[in-house]
């Protein structure tokens, strides 16, 4: 198969229920491109029909796809990694399988690509998500770019393209977790967004929960950033400060007027306020030792139990 010109790595993970359609959509939005383009799915560990329904959705066009087989589930951002690796594309395009992102809206991501763009983020137009997740995304959002100087308008949306460049320098990092859209901003020189359409999910259900989408920004932050550390370094020279002044003063009461017991609750009060604080602090330093023992056993990232594609005679 000659390289063709775009690639779309797809991640599926229990999408049984939305492939017939995702398929009924994608493909005829990419054949009105008249373009040469690929078509990469990930199997993420379904434990559903999904990879069989790959397999045969593979045969029926296997001019244009293929199916990469984890042998287990690792997770939606080393699914994407894994067909990066794959990807022979000069632009790549990430789409999630559930269809909140419709594939017709590609070729919006391509003709900024085509002028010149070398990063094309997206941002959804009316989302149909819950309330929470609304509230969520944007706080995380705003604190993410605090943290780290990364502008994303949305960072929820996965459908974003990527030039040739950008995803070869992405394959030359070997972090365990990452986030894949501000790893590609960081190596952009030329980036740019979107906006896209965004529907009700069309089938099944969503596969980010409230904690997911916290620990996808502690990742984001201790993976882009070490202003956490900083920050609590700053607030521990503060409370050392205020405890040695609180220290002073109770010393001085304590020479001029003489014992007293009334004050011992509000000693309680900040002695478990500042034990609070130690701890926030051991957990921000746990997150970051955390990811230096990921990194430091050196475990390959996802296994591939098969890959369906055409060979070439």
């Amino acid at each position: 198969m000659s390289a063709p010109k775009l690639t779309v790595v797809i991640p599926v993970y229990n999408e049984e229920a939305t492939l017939a359609a995702l398929f009924a959509r994608l493909y005829p939005a990419l054949d009105a491109l008249h373009t040469a383009y690929e078509i990469i799915f990930i199997n993420d560990g379904s434990r559903d029909k999904s990879a069989a329904i790959l397999s045969q959705q593979f045969h029926v066009r296997s001019d244009v796809t293929r199916v990469i087989l984890f042998n287990g589930n690792f997770g939606q951002h080393r699914a994407i990694l894994a067909g990066f690796a794959h990807a022979r594309g000069e632009c790549i395009v990430t789409l999630d399988a559930d269809l909140q992102n419709p594939p017709e809206d590609i070729p919006l991501l391509l003709a900024e690509f085509d002028k010149g763009y070398d990063y094309v983020g997206s941002i959804r137009r009316k989302r149909h998500d819950s309330w929470w997740r609304h509230v969520a995304s944007r706080a995380m959002n705003r604190l993410r770019e605090r943290i780290t100087r990364i502008h994303m308008t949305d960072q929820g949306c996965m459908m974003r393209a990527y030039s040739r460049r950008i995803v070869d320098t992405i394959n030359q990092c070997n972090e365990m977790n990452t986030f894949i859209p501000a790893l590609a901003y960081s190596f952009a020189q030329n980036p740019t967004e979107v906006v896209i359409g965004h529907e009700e999910r069309h089938a099944g259900e969503s596969k980010y929960s409230l904690y997911s989408l916290i620990r996808l920004n502690f990742d984001l932050m201790t993976g882009f950033s070490v202003v956490p550390l900083q920050l609590f370094s700053m607030l521990g020279m503060l409370l050392s400060l205020g405890s040695a002044v609180l220290v002073v003063y109770l010393v001085v009461r304590r020479l001029f007027i003489g014992p007293e017991a009334e004050g011992v609750f509000t000693l309680f009060a900040i002695t478990f306020f500042l034990l609070g604080i130690a701890l926030f602090g051991i957990g921000i330093l746990g997150e970051y030792i955390g990811r230096i023992y990921n990194e430091v056993r050196d475990r390959p990232r996802y296994l591939i139990a098969g890959i369906l594609e055409h060979k070439s005679e």
